[in-house]
């Protein structure tokens, strides 16, 4: 196959240059519509007990409160002459709005739980109409409308759910801008660096523009037929221009190497795609398999980094397969043209001999270079043993951000987060009674404030003054119970409130559902401890089938899967250090929680699928190596010299453009970007420079053991690479075959002296 493809590239390269530019220009067209398909939210599980009881309160009781104006007197107290005026004129105008529903206020219920304790401010509740993408642009115009000073007696803040999410889109769109602001003009600075041409740093930025616009065309297309999140736009950047850079790295270098040994501009295409090209597909693969994981989750807020990420991953490796090699043979040796004037051509020799010295000593001496790695790595992960999960809110937004501010005055100011209530909707009509002997259960419960009902209001075990708004509680075919408590949201005892209020057994007769913000948190960590087992047996397995494709060996891919799983648990164990320990958290500017449960699953299966990436670059030079003849040890030194640098820089570049998310305001945007960049950084130097050499040198042989079934089945479907193996240089001696067969090895290898290319990239 990839022989065609070379073949194809170097007879039409300029058919097949014209076919990218308008397929660009096409996906760029379509792609541009994307931002109009993607949603907000995506947290919550559909078929969870909180979604299904937020619906049935959309549809018979006009929706849960997801928007709270918080209003505060110029003067005085909020029951005031000139207070009450206003806020009763606040009222009317927001009750004739088209997009709110269910608009209550302190000023026409009179509720002191509507009233701070201090009588300064009052809440105003209210629904917001529509789906997330609706409910978001009909919350900003509300908000645009009636936020600020009000006629000089109030002024008006918005918090809810709705004002958050209003505020982390906006706050994400900002913080993608600067992110990539940084990340462009700084990899194009390390590209320079890295080549020492301007021709060749160029070439994987074409790469990356390619990966992008086809993605946001992909993100387009399925955002018309199912929801998709807007935060997919992010994975789709940082991947899009990492990937194509990592990609095309690997390709340039070889065929620049080629080039130096002497070779024509068309056998260095094909002999680039035979070997790089391979590498590129196969790493694609893993890379892909790992991101179709998140394709299991109910939540769409992680499937959409699923169909971001294969896709991202697909467009990037088709391109580089395609477009590179034409643009190989259509630019020829001028590949090097716009030499800078710091290139040094001997440099890149010395850099590459200085990562197969690396290997060289830790081959000689696996156990004094490993263990201490092995040991700070451990200790790296330790934090893992007190890691907690959680949602995002509204403490994900800077501090001065106006619905985290509101959220701090409710939960301080108000008895009881009216905002943060458990809503229980019981499915039928239920009489006085039971209703009562049911409200006053809730509201013995430990925590809670009081319990709201069509028949009255209860707290601590009895009845209080019935509120006029309760009314609207009750119907003939549902009834709807808040139950208010004073705890933090989304605090452990928040979450065993909601198990308890799940717990007690709903009037005779009847099915209770319970929802509200806490709720939603505890269904959908549920969620995804039901699924993660299966998406955790699905990488594995899709890998280790990859890599015994790819290598021959059932060695290998459990090699692999340690070492990465070593590497992710420490950078898992550092990010929950930082953000949920609140270590660094005055530097970065965010505020401690528990690690955000989405983005830790993202951050888990990115990193897991970039490690294999890395892991498919060197292993593939080993086995090319291994296959002609050379020993374990020289295969793995020599292997790491000529692939040392390309893994470096390309795990520097790729580092980069994740690393640009730690400037994002949002919290669990830093903590994607630090944490994907710093696995990155860590597989590239501590797993692929020391632990796999050491791993290498213990196992010896028995890396390239396969049972002699498994042997022939991979003889039989096993990838290798198209085409003989390239024939030596003109200067080396030749020596005569020797053919061995060996249980360790795929088939039958031809041992032959092997000749290190003179210049590596």
């Amino acid at each position: 196959m990839f022989e065609r493809i070379a073949e194809l590239a170097i007879r039409r390269p300029r058919l097949i240059l014209i076919v990218a530019v308008v397929a660009v220009a096409l996906m760029g067209v379509l792609g541009s519509g994307a931002f109009g398909k993607l949603l907000g939210g995506g947290y919550d599980d559909p078929a969870s007990q909180s979604t299904r009881a937020g619906k049935v309160i959309d549809e018979k009781f006009g929706g849960e409160t997801n928007l709270v104006l918080l209003v505060r007197a110029s003067e005085g107290r909020v029951d005031a002459p000139a207070a009450q005026q206003s806020g009763r004129a606040l009222l009317a105008g927001l009750k004739k709005e088209q997009n709110l529903e269910n608009v209550v206020s302190f000023w026409d219920t009179g509720s002191p739980a509507l009233r701070s304790e201090d009588g300064r401010e009052a809440m105003v509740l209210a629904h917001v109409k529509g789906d997330d993408t609706e409910r978001d642009e009909n919350a900003k115009s509300v908000i645009d409308a009636y936020t600020g000073p009000y006629q000089d007696a109030l002024t008006i803040r918005a918090g809810g759910a709705a004002a958050v999410t209003s505020e982390m889109g906006k706050q994400s769109g900002e913080d993608l801008l600067l992110a990539e602001g940084i990340a462009v003009p700084l990899t194009l600075v390390l590209l320079l660096i890295v080549f020492g041409s301007l021709v060749a740093a160029l070439l994987p930025l074409v790469i990356g523009i390619i990966a992008i616009a086809g993605t946001f065309a992909e993100l387009f297309v399925l955002g018309s037929v199912t929801d998709v999140s807007v935060f997919a736009v992010n994975l789709t950047t940082a991947l899009g221009l990492g990937l194509g850079i990592d990609y095309a790295l690997l390709m340039i270098s070889r065929f620049r190497e080629q080039l130096a040994t002497g070779a024509s501009v068309d056998d260095a295409v094909r002999r680039t795609v035979s070997t790089a090209g391979r590498t590129v597909a196969f790493s694609a693969a893993t890379v892909a398999a790992a991101l179709a994981a998140l394709l299991v989750f109910p939540q769409y807020f992680l499937r959409s980094f699923g169909y971001a990420g294969v896709g991202v991953v697909a467009v990037a490796a088709f391109s580089t397969l395609f477009v590179m090699p034409a643009l190989f043979v259509v630019l020829g040796h001028r590949v090097n043209s716009g030499r800078l004037p710091w290139a040094n051509p001997g440099r890149s020799a010395t850099r590459t001999a200085m990562w197969g010295r690396l290997a060289g000593t830790v081959m000689r001496r696996p156990a004094l270079t490993a263990l201490p790695v092995l040991a700070v790595l451990l200790v790296a992960a330790s934090p893992l043993l007190g890691i907690t999960f959680g949602t995002p809110d509204e403490r994900v937004l800077p501090s001065d951000a106006e619905s985290r501010q509101v959220s701090s005055v409710l939960q301080k100011k108000f008895n009881g987060n009216d905002d943060a209530a458990l809503h229980v909707v019981i499915d039928t009509s239920v009489g006085k009674a039971p209703l009562t002997s049911y409200a006053v259960e809730l509201s013995g419960l430990k925590g809670v404030v009081r319990v709201e009902t069509g028949a009255g209001t209860y707290s601590g075990g009895r009845s209080t003054a019935v509120g006029p708004g309760n009314t609207a509680l009750g119907r003939p075919d549902a009834q709807r119970v808040n139950v208010v408590s004073g705890l933090s949201p989304k605090s452990d005892e928040s979450q065993s409130l909601v198990d308890e209020v799940r717990a007690l057994a709903p009037p005779a007769g009847s099915h209770a559902l319970v929802g509200g913000t806490d709720a939603v948190l505890v269904d959908a960590k549920g969620a995804i401890a039901d699924r993660l087992p299966i998406a955790v047996a699905l990488v594995v397995l899709t890998t280790f089938l990859l890599l015994f494709l790819f290598t021959g060996s059932i060695v290998h891919p459990l090699r692999a899967l340690v070492l990465n799983l070593i590497s992710l648990g420490a950078t898992l164990g550092v990010m929950t250090w930082i953000f949920q320990d609140g270590h660094l958290s005055s530097l970065l500017g965010f505020t401690a929680q528990p690690m955000e449960v989405s983005m830790t699953v993202l951050m888990f299966c990115i990193a897991f699928g970039l490690s294999m990436d890395y892991e498919v670059f060197v292993t593939s030079r080993i086995k090319e190596l291994h296959d002609l003849g050379e020993d374990n040890e020289s295969a793995v030194t020599n292997g790491l010299g000529h692939t040392g640098r390309i893994v470096s820089a390309a795990a520097c570049l790729l580092a980069v453009s994740f690393f640009a998310f730690g400037t994002a305001e949002l919290s669990f945007m830093q903590l994607f970007g630090l944490g994907s960049g710093l696995a990155i950084l860590i597989d590239a130097v501590a797993v692929r420079g020391i632990l796999v050499p050491a791993a290498m040198r213990v196992l010896g042989r028995s890396a390239w053991y396969a049972p002699g079934f498994l042997r022939t089945l991979h003889g039989r479907f096993g990838l290798s690479e198209d085409g003989p193996a390239p024939e030596p240089a003109a200067t080396a001696p030749a020596a005569p075959e020797s053919v061995t067969e060996s249980p360790y090895v795929k088939e039958p290898y031809v041992k032959a002296p092997y000749v290190k290319d003179s210049t590596q990239v």
